[in-house]
């Protein structure tokens, strides 16, 4: 994901926070900016999570970097609303 560059970080970035959000039912409680944050977050989650299990995550492309912040991201959500709980 990061021959994307950061525009790209952005936009999928903040797709897949939102989809997340929507998912774990937190959107109304996010704002545009939040949802970048959750994206960008789960994305990294995402990322350092695949690696462990031996996927290689450099080399998917849009579509699967998309897939793997979306990943992180609920998992961020879900973390985040058990703590709060």
């Amino acid at each position: 994901m990061l021959g994307l560059g950061i525009i790209g970080w952005i936009i999928i970035g903040g797709l897949a926070g939102w989809i997340a959000s929507k998912f774990m039912g937190t959107d109304d409680k996010q704002g545009i900016p939040l949802n970048i944050l959750v994206g960008v977050v789960g994305g990294l989650i995402g990322g350092f999570l695949l690696t462990l299990v031996g996927v290689d995550v450099g080399s998917g492309g849009w579509f699967f970097s998309f897939l793997t912040c979306l990943f992180g991201a609920v998992i961020l959500l879900w973390a985040v609303n058990k703590i709060r709980s």
